[in-house]
Formats: C-alpha cells, structure tokens, sequence
C-alpha cells in the first residue's frame, strides 16, 4: 500500500512539474528554426509573401510565445550594463543596426512613447554595432529609453547576437511580460512611402508602436492563446 502511494505521488509530482516546466526562448528557437526557414524559402521562391509571413506568425504564437527569454545583460552606450531581469516591468525590445535607414518619424514616435508609458514598460533598444558606431544615434533617443549595442566580435555577446539577431533579423520587436514571457514578437519595419510627409510618417509609426505597447501592457499577466499551426 506505502508502495502505492509512492508512486502515486511520484507521478503527481513529475505531473505538476512538466505544467510549470518554462521552455526556454532559445530552446523553442532553435528547435523551430530550422522547419520554419525551409518552409517560408518555398513561399518565398513561389513569390508567396503573405504566406512566409503568416508562417512566421504561427512560429511566434505556437511556439515562441510563452517561452521564457533569455536573461540578457546588454551593454549601454553609457557604460552601464542593462539586465533584464532586474527592471521589474515589462519589456519592449527593438532591434536595429546603424548601417540601415530607420524609418522618418519612428525615433520620435518612440522617444513619445517611452515618455507616456514610463511607469508601465521599459523600452530597450538594441543596435547590431560596436559603440563608437552607435553613440551619435543614440542622441536623438530620450532617456526613457535605454540604447544599447551587442557585436559578434564581442565574446559574451555571441549568444544574443545569434540568437536574436541571425534567427530572426532586424528590424524585429519583442514584447516581454515581467517574467521574461515572450507575450509577442513582431518582425520587420512599417512600409512607409519615400515621399511621406514627417507627420503622417510620424503619426504611422507611433499608431503601430502604440498598439504593440497596449497590447503587452493588458497581456502582462498572462500570455495570450495560441492560433492553430499553418502546415
């Protein structure tokens, strides 16, 4: 009988364990990466854009969202180290490099952002760079948002470099819970015209930003559901 219920609370246990057991964001890459990629070359190669995009989308919400992130220590441009794991809110990263145009008016629908949302999420912005080549971007960003770089020519950022940065390219922007829960990412710029006037550049960028912010802000407690696999 003893026998019985030890076992019995054994299974219970290893049970309870695998429903709190938290995948790891580079787990779940890594071990999705290598399907995702073969899938989306196809589309792309039959000229099927929507459909690599509706790709990704299911890898983030089937697979990625509600994986824990990685507890990274980025390096800031003014020397002070950025761990995530120690501001406490939730977290908005956006990825860019210094060689790529960003786009008229997203800097400043950022810096507007970071300052109405200070109390709630922290804005982290990340360049793919060496510091000298990021010190002079990082002016125009306000202090509400903490600028920060990650080089592979740097030994301890090799992990986040490709990691983030070779698996899923950049512009990309991960939106984080207090945990570290991936509550969404979202890959890629805003399409904006050449020729579009700075207010209504403006005005797209801070718009699409504004949702993503909202949207992690009311999913900061719990992740949201995931959509069926697209095969």
């Amino acid at each position: 009988m003893r026998l019985i219920f030890t076992l019995l609370f054994f299974t219970a246990s290893i049970s309870c364990y695998s429903q709190d057991a938290v995948v790891s964001f580079t787990d779940a890459i890594k071990s999705n990466i290598k399907k995702y990629n073969s899938k989306t070359d196809i589309e792309f190669e039959k000229g099927n854009i929507e459909r690599g995009n509706a790709l990704f989308d299911s890898l983030v919400q089937n697979h990625l969202v509600g994986s824990r992130f990685d507890d990274y220590s980025f390096k800031s441009v003014n020397s002070r180290k950025v761990k995530l794991s120690k501001i406490k809110k939730p977290v908005f990263i956006i990825t860019y490099a210094s060689w790529c145009v960003i786009n008229k008016g997203e800097i400043p629908a950022l810096n507007k952002l970071a300052r109405k949302y200070d109390d709630e999420v922290q804005i982290i912005v990340v360049f793919w760079d060496v510091k000298s080549d990021v010190k002079k971007l990082a002016r125009q960003f306000n202090n509400h948002i903490k600028v920060c770089y990650a080089n592979e020519a740097y030994k301890n950022d090799q992990n986040v470099v490709a990691t983030l940065k070779h698996y899923l390219g950049f512009p990309t922007s991960y939106l984080l819970n207090k945990d570290l829960e991936v509550v969404d990412i979202k890959r890629g710029g805003i399409a904006i015209p050449p020729k579009t006037a700075f207010k209504k550049a403006f005005d797209l960028n801070y718009n699409t930003f504004n949702d993503r912010v909202v949207s992690l802000i009311q999913n900061q407690n719990t992740v949201p559901g995931k959509l069926a696999a697209i095969e």
